[in-house]
């Protein structure tokens, strides 16, 4: 178990903007292929299942190409220095929820604090594997790890995070598509390469293979299909997966939440 990285307390909070939201406002343009909803629905691939249990002290723990495994609790996030971030948050299969409010740590400050100085000697990081609760995990590029805006947030709206929307903490990269953005964070594995991904059926890993990067005004949606291809299946998708969504175990049936035409 590692010391607090800094004494205990809770830092105050920065606030910033996402700078495409702040000049467009509530009528800012949207990344290709995308429509705001009137609602942010709990989302992800394990949508039968309710949310993971939360261990009682959780911890973010550190593997891979460093020194010896580390144990960060989640506590030490409120002794860091803090950010609100106002940014929209994206699906790949096409819906966005706008002017979201995040608080947490910026990925960067914790890499500094936490990860950096576990570091094997020499060490040139090019992934990181962010690891959820629910055996969810997404491969990021280390510069888009470190890039503005990337965060781990424990806050949404004011509120600690619920089981729906990530608890305890959660990555957030508003610049990419939200299967980037891993929930119930507890693990980060630290990679000299790019890792293997896992056997699959051919054509099944061809239907849902991520694209590494997952920008989303580039448009990266696939891995493999170009876009002009995926972005009609995904459309055709968006409905019945904001349906499921909104279907949580112990809810009755609801509609699917309203989809606000103020672009694409």
């Amino acid at each position: 178990m590692m010391r607090p990285i800094l004494a205990p307390g809770r830092s105050p909070s920065r606030r910033v903007r996402s700078a495409r939201i702040e000049s467009g406002g509530s009528t800012a343009r949207l990344p290709p292929g995308q429509r705001r909803i009137a609602r942010f629905p709990r989302f992800g691939v394990h949508l039968s299942r309710p949310a993971p249990v939360v261990p009682v002290s959780p911890v973010i723990r550190i593997c891979g190409a460093v020194a010896q495994p580390i144990d960060v609790p989640i506590a030490t996030l409120a002794s860091l220095p803090r950010h609100e971030l106002v940014a929209d948050f994206h699906c790949v299969t096409g819906w966005s929820a706008t002017h979201l409010c995040w608080e947490g740590v910026s990925f960067e400050t914790f890499y500094r604090l936490a990860i950096a100085p576990a570091l094997l000697p020499g060490t040139q990081v090019t992934h990181l594997v962010f690891r959820g609760l629910d055996r969810y995990g997404s491969v990021v590029l280390i510069e888009d790890a470190l890039a503005d805006g990337v965060m781990i947030a424990d806050h949404l709206d004011g509120r600690p995070l619920d089981g729906d929307h990530g608890a305890p903490a959660r990555l957030v990269s508003p610049e990419q598509y939200g299967y980037i953005s891993t929930k119930h964070l507890c693990r980060i594995d630290v990679h000299t390469a790019e890792p293997k991904a896992a056997t699959r059926v051919p054509i099944r890993a061809l239907l849902i293979k991520s694209h590494p990067r997952a920008r989303v005004w580039e448009e990266e949606r696939h891995g493999v299909l170009p876009t002009w291809l995926v972005r009609p299946v995904y459309r055709a998708l968006k409905v019945p997966f904001l349906y499921l969504c909104d279907r949580r175990p112990g809810r009755s049936r609801t509609t699917p939440p309203r989809l606000v035409d103020w672009g694409s």
